[in-house]
């Protein structure tokens, strides 16, 4: 349903262009069939979790997939990160990006680490290099990429400040499954990488996450630390957490392997419809991804320009919401923005200008196999119609909010 006049907006009182929502991160289905047979045999082996063979079969295709000769399977991506900053034994300050998910900084936090915030570059939305540099102190032990829309950070430069000053680095990867740069895929990188496999992402196994990494020894310690330590039948060799997958999440993760070049392919046909669209829309700027490389195509990021939109993107957001477009604020407000990171730096706040700019203008829209080309052609003319009439739409919006 097209809109052409203000009344015709939900939020004023007209009928929502969407009566089911469409939400960012819906989830993606693969074959229904092939996963309850997975399903039922596992069923049949009375074997539900502690490493069981879907689990095996899960992380020998992901190694497969990425060259990764070592990849252990999480129940998810947060407790990935804790497996690895442990067995790494970091310590003291770790730097990482403000501009990821919470769940980045919160996994230092958990072991008594500091996450020391960083800014990013403003063309990529990855953490910037020169600005690690500056950050390093006698107490930093690591610094923690993100891999921020599936964009590879600039792992030649980080690899070439962490070598130099003698720290560990760890990235990030929950955006960036099956993605790669100059030929080598995600997972390869730094000492450690982390996927997610969270419902949201668009390869998922419900919950979970991956580790992959290439040193043998490391990864043998994370695999202790899974399975609370033990090395043996009855031997525990070091303290460990629960960390394991189940085997009917490791059968969604290998059922949504299956499809993954269905899933990457809608993607990037969504992506390149949204793209289209969104050109012709004064005050839009799409994140395009690089043309080199391997990317998902799961994310699709506008930054809105109030100064030419004329609304704000909270505005836009609150409109796009009341239609059934359930877009998304991300990183909004900036992790050190958020408790406890934020009363902890009170008086003290780090200068992350690039940061504290883009998270109020940044604007996931969505994407997968739940949107149809006709549901974006009808989200796109939305946006179209919000921004030609912003002026009246202000207005409005103003009486509304003195009126609340």
């Amino acid at each position: 349903m097209h809109k052409r006049q203000l009344d015709d907006l939900a939020l004023f009182g007209g009928k929502p262009l969407f009566g089911e929502l469409r939400h960012v991160g819906r989830p993606n289905i693969g074959d229904r069939d092939r996963f309850m047979q997975r399903v039922e045999e596992m069923f049949d082996r009375r074997w539900l979790t502690n490493n069981g063979p879907n689990v095996v079969e899960f992380e020998e295709k992901i190694a497969a997939l990425t060259g990764v000769p070592h990849v252990i399977a999480v129940c998810n991506a947060t407790i990935g990160l804790e497996l690895v900053f442990r067995a790494l034994g970091l310590k003291g300050e770790v730097i990482v990006p403000a501009f990821t998910f919470v769940a980045t900084a919160h996994a230092l936090n958990w072991l008594g680490i500091e996450p020391v915030f960083c800014d990013i570059d403003p063309s990529t939305h990855t953490i910037d290099p020169a600005a690690v540099e500056k950050l390093i102190t006698p107490q930093t032990t690591a610094i923690v990429g993100v891999h921020t829309w599936g964009r590879v950070c600039d792992t030649e430069a980080l690899a070439e400040v962490a070598g130099r000053r003698g720290l560990r680095l760890v990235y990030d990867a929950a955006h960036a499954f099956a993605c790669g740069h100059d030929g080598v895929m995600v997972g390869s990188f730094g000492d450690a990488e982390v996927f997610s496999f969270h419902a949201t992402k668009f390869m998922n196994s419900f919950e979970g996450g991956a580790i992959t990494t290439r040193d043998p020894v490391l990864a043998d310690r994370i695999r202790r630390m899974r399975n609370f330590g033990f090395s043996g039948l009855d031997s525990v060799a070091s303290a460990g957490t629960n960390g394991k997958m189940t085997e009917i999440s490791a059968a969604m993760g290998i059922t949504s392997l299956e499809s993954i070049d269905t899933f990457i392919s809608v993607n990037k046909r969504n992506y390149d419809q949204y793209s289209e669209a969104v050109a012709s829309v004064d005050g839009l700027k799409l994140y395009e991804l690089p043309l080199e490389g391997l990317t998902n195509y799961q994310y699709v990021v506008i930054e809105v320009d109030k100064a030419r939109t004329g609304l704000s993107r909270d505005e836009i957001t609150e409109i796009l919401f009341s239609e059934g477009v359930i877009a998304r604020r991300y990183f909004f407000p900036g992790v050190h923005n958020m408790e406890p990171y934020k009363s902890r730096s009170a008086g003290n706040a780090p200068r992350l200008p690039i940061t504290d700019a883009l998270v109020g203008k940044v604007l996931q829209l969505p994407t997968g196999t739940a949107m149809s080309e006709a549901d974006i052609a009808a989200t796109t003319d939305l946006l179209r119609y919000i921004i030609e009439n912003h002026a009246p739409i202000a207005d409005r919006l103003r009486v509304r909010h003195m009126a609340s």
